[in-house]
């Protein structure tokens, strides 16, 4: 995963995933715009495993993150000539824990579908439909992108674990399952830094307040 070589930053050619927009509106009698990017909604899972007790999560590598980290570093952006030295910058800067999560791009499949396809693509497990618990559903990146997420719960055994995870190496996925107790994720949070988007810290949090076992 963190093999990173040949990085190159440069302007975007026309993507499938994202695109940006500017909107031109009156506010208040004031002509103003906002530049934003239109995103995919998409679907994230807190997963426990009630067989171990532990919750189930994903690592992989963030090039934005990655980028960011790098550019916010004096000693290895150059801020006038806008260089970076990425020789410099170990890639596991980039590196976050995640919750499983997916974008909505199969119109024949319903989120819960696609949330039950991306816990066996990247996590390995094969949940059934009915075992998906609708959370609640947000905007994130409200300044940016806007985009619509929705969040799902399930619970797993061992006996569900059919296969490694980690996604699909031929869309380009490299991901990494990773598993913590109770207590581990209580104390990942209390942490200065943490290498999470917020969807993350609200899925745990929601769960820490709403499903902690009593024998946990």
């Amino acid at each position: 995963m963190e093999n990173i070589q040949n990085v190159k930053v440069g302007p975007m050619p026309q993507s499938q995933f994202l695109k940006p927009f500017r909107m031109e509106f009156t506010q208040n009698g004031r002509k103003r715009y906002w530049d934003f990017i239109k995103l995919h909604e998409s679907v994230s899972i807190v997963i426990y495993n009630t067989s171990r007790k532990v919750l189930i999560f994903v690592k992989q590598f963030r090039p934005a993150v990655y980028y960011n980290t790098a550019v916010a570093s004096k000693s290895v952006c150059n801020e006038v000539q806008g260089e970076i030295d990425w020789s410099k910058v170990p890639p596991s800067l980039g590196v976050t824990i995640e919750l499983c999560a997916g974008i909505l791009d199969k119109p024949d499949l319903s989120a819960q579908e696609i949330a039950k396809q991306e816990v066996l693509e990247e996590c390995g497990y094969d949940v059934p439909l009915d075992k998906f618990q609708y959370v609640i559903s947000y905007r994130s990146g409200i300044g940016v992108s806007g985009d619509k997420q929705n969040l799902f719960y399930a619970e797993v055994t061992d006996d569900m674990k059919v296969g490694p995870g980690g996604g699909l190496v031929e869309e380009g996925e490299y991901i990494d399952v990773v598993e913590m107790s109770i207590p581990e994720a209580r104390k990942f949070m209390t942490q200065e830094t943490v290498p999470s988007p917020g969807g993350f810290l609200f899925g745990l949090q929601w769960f820490l307040s709403n499903k902690v076992p009593s024998d946990v």
